[in-house]
């Protein structure tokens, strides 16, 4: 339910640092510049963190063009690195670069610090103010990350509050809470960061969500709804193990469920989401929400049938928010509605019985789990208006036709012509060319009759088609001077090129009979 007020919500995306954590993914520095670039000025971003501070000389090239970038485009204000409670050498890594921004990664739970850092509390804090200090110096803004401050609130909430009593005193700009393990719920969420809220009301707190449980972004929505005033989010969910909050989704929960503003351009959600891609080698599943290629088509002929009734299956997720458009699937479930849409989108005019025709052949193909794209449809359409024939005399009734290494293809055919039926086998130099010779020696062998001989053969895929939907096969065949071309259109390259043969086969029983009129 969409409330009254309109809270700032900013954004810090992660994508250069936690998302390149993900298994397998690792930019060049070339990449991160050019993600950069996107995430500052495609999106508008509020803040990036663009890596880790004395990781590898490749991360200190990629900060390096980064932040010499976004110096020039007056951005570098908007560019962050984690760096850690080190002495001066994270501090003297970022200034060595450039940067003018840390976010100081600090313990959020006792374990944490006892077991990991081998300190007490205060020895932790009194690192940490040193640090603080020597950013100061260099002129190096901070913010502090409360590493595992999920588990902290669970099992350390006193360390966790002794933590921020003693550093909300520092030049500390926000401090951010990470549910480094994703073990959080939105119950947990809000009780804990409301908590935090009410207790340190000047602070500014940023959520960091993982999405170990599947509650990345019903965290975010918990977290801001409790008094968050941040969010850590990286394009396409990218992030170590499960991933972090995706930033399309988070930009959506937060203006549809919250009524809160930020600074995304939402119309370049889907590009960039798509170039990350490219870069990560992460694949978008079909089905991720706002970004994935199926989220936006509708495969149902009821709900196009509702689109087309004052929009009855939209929601305030348009397409066109995103960059995106809304289509219309073509396959067994499509209906009508579905056929229709697309047709209209390509400019095409059918009569009733002619869209009755073509739902029929799409839903065959659907039938046969083939996916036929809108790119497909004028392909289907000629294929089954332009060239079919009223009366065939003849017709295939079935076939069989196999093909072997070392070996000469082999097919069985059985079709009927002007109401007999007729059987053949033969071999060939593949498989039409088997299934060739067996009609030739039915139409010459028994018939006593002419047979065509084949002058040209073309095969093509739609243009954006998938080569599981459709193949076209134009035949060119010579008939006593006269040249006859039909196209055969099926998921399989020897099945259009057969069913093209038969089409020919009809041509010529159509001329034969004006022949003898």
């Amino acid at each position: 339910m969409k409330q009254n007020i309109q809270p700032y919500i900013e954004i810090m995306d992660t994508t250069l640092r936690d998302g390149e954590q993900t298994d397998s993914v690792s930019f060049v520095p070339r990449e991160k510049l050019n993600i950069a670039r996107l995430l500052l000025q495609d999106l508008n971003v509020d803040r990036i963190e663009v890596g880790s501070a004395r990781v590898s000389e490749g991360e200190r090239e990629a900060t390096r063009l980064i932040c010499h970038w976004a110096e020039d485009n007056a951005m570098l204000n908007r560019v962050e690195v984690l760096g850690f409670v080190d002495g001066h050498l994270s501090l003297d890594w970022l200034n060595d670069c450039g940067c003018k921004n840390i976010n100081l990664l600090c313990k959020g739970s006792l374990r944490h610090c006892l077991y990991q850092l081998k300190k007490q509390p205060q020895e932790h804090i009194d690192d940490i103010r040193r640090s603080i200090d020597y950013a100061d110096r260099l002129g190096i803004g901070v913010n502090v990350y409360l590493e595992d401050w999920s588990s902290g609130m669970k099992d350390s909430p006193d360390f966790v509050y002794t933590m921020v009593d003693a550093l909300s005193k520092e030049n500390i700009r926000r401090f951010m809470l990470p549910d480094t393990l994703g073990i959080l719920n939105p119950l947990n969420v809000i009780e804990y960061m409301r908590k935090m809220v009410k207790r340190y009301r000047g602070l500014h707190f940023d959520f960091h969500a993982h999405n170990d449980y599947d509650l990345a972004i019903s965290n975010v929505l918990a977290a801001v709804l409790s008094g968050c005033k941040g969010i850590h989010s990286t394009i396409n969910g990218l992030g170590e193990r499960a991933g972090n909050a995706p930033l399309a989704s988070v930009q959506a929960i937060l203006h549809d469920q919250f009524n809160a503003r930020t600074s995304i351009k939402e119309s370049n959600l889907y590009k960039v989401s798509r170039m990350v891609e490219t870069y990560s080698g992460i694949i978008i599943p079909p089905n991720k929400p706002i970004v994935g290629e199926s989220v936006f088509t509708q495969v149902a002929g009821v709900h196009a049938d509702g689109d087309n009734k004052h929009g009855l299956y939209c929601s305030d997720l348009l397409p066109e928010r995103f960059g995106r458009r809304r289509e219309y699937a073509l396959g067994k479930n499509s209906g009508k509605a579905n056929i229709q849409r697309n047709l209209e989108e390509l400019g095409l005019e059918l009569t009733p019985e002619q869209t009755k025709q073509v739902t029929a052949r799409i839903t065959e193909l659907g039938d046969r789990k083939e996916i036929v794209t809108p790119d497909d449809l004028p392909y289907i359409v000629s294929d089954v208006i332009k060239h079919s024939v009223g009366e065939s005399k003849v017709k295939l009734i079935s076939y069989l036709v196999t093909t072997a290494h070392g070996l000469h293809s082999h097919a069985s055919l059985r079709i009927e012509i002007d109401g007999r039926e007729y059987e053949a086998g033969a071999m060939g130099d593949g498989q039409f060319d088997a299934f060739v010779r067996g009609l030739r020696e039915i139409y010459v062998g028994r018939l006593h009759r002419k047979f065509p001989v084949l002058i040209n053969y073309f095969v093509t895929i739609p243009p954006g088609g998938r080569t599981d939907a459709l193949v076209q096969t134009v035949i060119s065949w010579d008939f006593e001077g006269k040249t006859i071309r039909t196209r055969g259109l099926d998921a399989d390259q020897t099945g259009a090129a057969i069913k093209a043969t038969i089409k020919m086969l009809n041509v010529l029983e159509s001329m034969e009979k004006a022949d003898n009129e």
